[in-house]
């Protein structure tokens, strides 16, 4: 039982109280790149949700047999291996989808989150808490990208996965698109609300201050 609790605990910490782009503040850069569209931010985190988790298992498998010298490089193979594979197979099969995410495919080699949690997590836990840790570390990635590029999609072009959502002004409807939120400065935007909003329901997120102001001085009578 309580193997099941531990498990369930984390599979579903990081999604909202330990979620690695709202909280640990990794993985931004794919975040914030790839969200103009639902389409490519599903694309992405289903991606780095398989390497990750895969990763994560087979660093696991073989963390006795790494020398501590060449860990890291050994990370890196394996992770940038199943890269390679994910990249090959959306190039095949969703070309258009794999020409919209450009290089930020293969850049998930480098991602922090990645390597973060193969090196913090996968190399001293069993592979199934590995993988569990790994796929509940995807998930909340996921959700973070899933309502940003949701948000942007909407509200920049009127549509979700290229359904229309909103009556277009420019077919006689009420809504204009605002093209700010294709821009990139509107994914930091997004992103800072939906961390303040987080953050305000759960204080406990709030780091504490790095230095506390000096005490004003009372004014002389």
């Amino acid at each position: 039982m309580d193997r099941r609790v531990d498990l369930w605990t984390t599979l579903t910490d990081p999604l909202i109280r330990q979620n690695p782009v709202t909280l640990q503040i990794l993985g931004i850069c794919s975040a914030l790149a790839v969200t103009t569209s639902l389409a490519t931010a599903l694309t992405m985190s289903v991606s780095l949700t398989v390497v990750l988790t895969l990763s994560a298992g087979l660093v696991s498998t073989i963390r006795r047999h790494i020398p501590d010298t060449i860990r890291l490089i050994v990370q890196i193979v394996i992770v940038a291996s199943l890269v390679i594979v994910i990249d090959q197979f959306l190039q095949a099969y969703f070309a258009e989808i794999s020409r919209a995410l450009s290089v930020y495919v293969g850049l998930i080699t480098t991602n922090c989150l990645v390597l973060g949690r193969t090196e913090a997590y996968a190399r001293h836990h069993a592979p199934l808490p590995a993988m569990v840790d790994a796929f509940g570390n995807g998930l909340g990635y996921s959700l973070i990208l899933i309502v940003i590029g949701g948000l942007r999609e909407l509200l920049g072009r009127g549509e979700l996965l290229g359904t229309p959502i909103l009556p277009l002004a420019d077919a006689g409807g009420w809504f204009t698109p605002l093209s700010l939120m294709l821009l990139a400065p509107s994914a930091f935007f997004l992103l800072g609300l939906l961390v303040w909003a987080i953050r305000s329901v759960l204080p406990e997120q709030v780091e504490a201050p790095e230095t506390t102001p000096p005490l004003q001085a009372e004014p002389a009578e």
